[in-house]
């Protein structure tokens, strides 16, 4: 069947599904992107963009954001071990450094390595939804957002309540955390402090994790001042994380923090954001855990940033602007002392033609880096509304990553950096549809990439022992994908089938695969589905199938499963994972843990 005829036949059956869904209780349409300059709701962005709602987040069977985030095609995360202790991000292929993370729209990118970028991994329990913008966003967010950008919107407001969760099961994991919500005349509160413990489903794979959460709006019935804080500590048993030597049992320790204050300021068409953060994160590693001596590494980095985003809507549209200013410092016994300065202007603007159906949105972003110099990202946004319900859009782009500091003073006995390495580069185009009423959710979008000067790890030989950072020629990826969500109710009560698959296909020209070490991880066949089922009022059942093909070769199902049972102001949950015991590993030399379960038990105070 070619191409066009598919997206007629799916449209036709999405379209018939539909009118006998029943109505989506939270509506999509109505959320607009945190972040951003110029604010669209989730209907009128003429991008691909999931929402992962507060609602998805209690139907995922998932306990920290690593497992939520692989339940969406499209997104991939390689985990070693469990516990979210180390966890790799990648959207629609690419490297772990090419996707950029933010909280409330705050950028947590790392200059070290994108190997950090989960440690800022929040804790679900604060998450109000995930923002997840697929494809090149340098334009809206900056340098990192190379393939694309997540961002964790936080909850606002938990009213006067106070919820206890504590949780055990298999491999000796004993969880628990409190969250609190104080909502004053003039100020509100929300705090969280959580800690995740296991000792390992097999040998060194232990971790020991903490999370403490503080976000308060002061001034809110005058000039609110928003300000979130954040700490997050993370101590693991890194076995086989990166060498599969049987002397070394690989340790690490991470520490995570954010400080941010924002407000609003609106006059008439005019709103202005200004935002102030420091972030630092700092990782120790040991190559044994009990001969700190042998070999270790030590980073510290910190990033303080000062940004304004802004927008004006006149007669001919809105247009939206900003500056982002920011420094840099590292401090490593291995990569150096190492500082840069980045400054990025922001400026686009959106049209709207034809009675509102057709937005044209072109854009472009300025930045400079003091150890780069100046990079221009153009881009342009289409879209054509063909119904209320039913959207057709494309876009195009420059993205652009510089190399962190690992990619170009990294040293050990088996990988070096590179100093002469160049910025990567790629030029993508993408064209989507989007159906979306009361009823029904669904999308699906072809993309292509063509990216120069990727930087991948290559040895001369397969009987090369060193690894060195290099610029990959050429990569073309092809892609698509596909989500659907569909509603339905039963004995009065709302189930929820969803799924999701997305096809990558990599074309690395003039590059030995076999002399590679990440470009043959590409997942290049990915199928989810979600059933959330409530047979009864107070009970709830969610189970989660998973399918991946990599690149090279390894296929693995994977299933998981929950159940929830409320009783007043108490709820009980059973989690099992990987429960059919599938042997398989997502990165690295680390196969994934057998089947496990997890029992928790939640009450809340109000």
């Amino acid at each position: 069947m070619s191409k066009p005829l598919l997206l007629v036949v799916v449209i036709v059956l999405l379209r018939t599904v539909s009118t006998t869904a029943q109505e989506i209780t939270q509506q999509l349409d109505s959320v607009s992107l945190t972040g951003t300059r110029i604010d669209l709701p989730f209907r009128k962005n003429s991008r691909t963009i999931n929402i992962v709602t507060s609602d998805d987040i209690k139907k995922s069977a998932a306990v920290n954001l690593a497992d939520l985030l692989q339940q969406v095609a499209g997104v991939d995360i390689r985990r070693r071990g469990t516990g979210g202790s180390q966890a790799d991000l990648y959207i629609r292929g690419g490297g772990f450094d090419q996707t950029l993370l933010l909280i409330d729209g705050i950028k947590m990118d790392d200059a070290q390595t994108g190997h950090h970028t989960m440690n800022a991994a929040l804790p679900i329990e604060i998450i109000e939804r995930i923002e997840i913008i697929k494809g090149p966003a340098a334009r809206v967010f900056g340098q990192n957002a190379f393939n694309g950008a997540i961002n964790i919107v936080t909850k606002k407001n938990l009213k006067n309540s106070t919820s206890i969760n504590v949780e055990t099961g298999s491999f000796g994991q004993l969880n628990g955390n409190v969250t609190s919500g104080v909502d004053l005349e003039n100020s509100s509160h929300i705090v969280h402090v959580g800690r995740v413990t296991s000792e390992g489903y097999r040998n060194n794979s232990d971790y020991d994790n903490a999370n403490y959460y503080l976000k308060s709006t002061f001034n809110k019935n005058v000039q609110p001042i928003e300000m979130t804080a954040t700490f997050l500590e993370r101590k693991f048993g890194a076995e086989n994380f990166y060498t599969t030597n049987p002397t070394f049992n690989e340790y690490e320790e991470t520490q995570n923090s954010l400080i941010a204050f924002s407000t609003t300021f609106r006059k008439s068409d005019l709103k202005i954001q200004p935002r102030v953060y420091w972030r630092r994160n700092q990782d120790m590693f040991l190559l044994r855990r009990n001969d700190p001596d042998f070999f270790r590494n030590f980073h510290i980095s910190d990033k303080i940033g000062a940004e304004a985003n802004a927008s004006y809507t006149s007669e001919l549209g809105v247009t939206g602007f900003g500056v982002d200013l920011s420094k840099i410092y590292l401090r490593s016994n291995n990569l150096g002392n190492r500082n840069r300065f980045m400054s990025t202007i922001f400026l686009e603007h959106r049209f709207s033609l034809l009675d509102n159906k057709l937005d044209i949105t072109p854009g472009v972003a300025l930045t400079y880096f003091s150890d780069f110099k100046f990079h221009v990202f153009p881009g342009l946004d289409i879209g054509y509304d063909i119904t209320n319900d039913f959207k057709v859009y494309g876009n195009i782009g420059y993205t652009y990553r510089i190399p962190t500091y690992t990619d170009l003073y990294y040293s050990d006995p088996v990988s070096n950096g590179n100093e002469n390495l160049e910025p990567e580069e790629a030029f993508a185009q993408e064209l989507g549809f989007k159906y979306m009423s009361t009823k029904l959710t669904a999308s699906i979008a072809v993309f292509n990439r063509d990216a120069d000067n990727l930087i991948d790890y290559v040895r001369t030989s397969v009987t090369e022992d060193i690894f060195t950072a290099q610029n990959v020629t050429e990569v073309n990826t092809k892609g698509l994908e596909f989500d659907v969500a569909y509603n339905f109710n039963l004995n009065k009560h709302k189930q929820t089938l969803a799924f999701g698959y997305s096809y990558l296909d990599d074309n690395i020209s003039d590059q030995n695969e076999e002399l590679s070490r990440y470009s043959l991880n590409t997942l290049k066949h990915q199928y989810i589905t979600r059933l959330s089922t409530q047979l009864f009022k107070n009970v709830n059942q969610n189970i989660i199938y998973k399918y991946a093909e990599r690149t090279t070769g390894q296929t693995y199902n994977v299933w998981d499963a929950s159940i929830a049972i409320r009783f007043n102001q108490a709820e009980f949950t059973i989690t099992a994972s990987n429960i059919f015991d599938a042997d398989y590993i997502e990165s690295g030399f680390t196969p994934m843990p057998p089947s496990n379960v997890l029992f928790g038990l939640r009450y809340t105070f109000k």
